[in-house]
């Protein structure tokens, strides 16, 4: 299933008849088993329905990187998406992709 940015925020978490997604590098993950860390008022909220890149290669919850970008990461930011991606992975089931 292909998302567009717009429709991605629709699964933010505020509905709760809606499951809870979070992109890393263009996939799309249901994070919603973990809807205490990524729903309202949870500690990474500010990730549900959105491309979530560019703010977890930085290790930041800063709103202005909370974005697909990966342009000027260092290496060693780039390594800490791959390990993050490598966790969603593990934890999470893919449901699609964000239309580029």
């Amino acid at each position: 299933m292909e998302f567009a940015e717009q429709q991605l925020i629709q699964y933010n978490g505020t509905d709760p008849s809606q499951p809870i997604y979070v992109a890393i590098k263009g996939r799309v993950f249901d994070v919603t088993t973990g809807k205490s860390f990524y729903g309202p008022g949870g500690p990474y909220a500010m990730f549900a329905g959105k491309d979530a890149s560019r703010a977890l290669a930085k290790m930041s919850k800063n709103e202005e990187d909370v974005c697909a970008s990966l342009d000027g990461l260092s290496e060693k930011e780039i390594g800490v998406l791959n390990d993050w991606e490598k966790k969603f992975e593990a934890k999470y089931p893919v449901v699609g992709r964000v239309a580029s």
